[in-house]
């Protein structure tokens, strides 16, 4: 066996009081976008809306469209929704059915239904089926459970 005789990472000495400055700036890289203060652009009918991803209730697919549903109206946007899925969960959006995501800060209630399904409803009284397959994102839509059994 034939070792490389050049390595492929180099270690040097980091300049005196220069740590916390790389921690901190290591830290910044890989903060999480601030929900309260991002806007997303969309491409709709030809022209680019820049939109707060907070207003955007549900995402739901149909066919190679994705329907960002909001409050009041909704946007047809050309993606797949496992596209959209990874760009919006920073944001706070968990896929719960394999054609849809739901934005996890509209929540109010989840109610088991039949077959080990569960279903969700919104704020405005919006409901999907929270299929078996992603039940096990049911922790993922609220950082502390409290209760015998919760979000299991």
């Amino acid at each position: 066996m034939q070792r490389n005789p050049t390595p492929d990472f180099v270690f040097r000495p980091v300049p005196r009081g220069a740590a916390p400055r790389l921690i901190r700036t290591a830290t910044e890289l890989h903060r999480p976008p601030d929900p309260q203060a991002a806007r997303i652009a969309i491409k709709t009918q030809g022209r680019i809306l820049f939109i707060d991803p907070a207003r955007i209730v549900a995402v739901v697919a149909q066919g190679n469209y994705v329907l960002l549903q909001r409050e009041a109206g909704s946007y047809c946007v050309r993606e797949s929704i496992s596209v959209m899925a990874a760009k919006l969960q920073p944001y706070g959006f968990v896929r719960i059915h394999r054609s849809a995501l739901v934005n996890k800060f509209w929540l109010e209630e989840i109610s088991p239904g039949l077959g080990g399904e569960y279903v969700l409803r919104l704020r405005g009284g919006r409901a999907f089926k929270i299929t078996r397959t992603y039940r096990k994102n049911l922790r993922l839509l609220a950082d502390v459970w409290v209760g015998r059994d919760a979000g299991r």
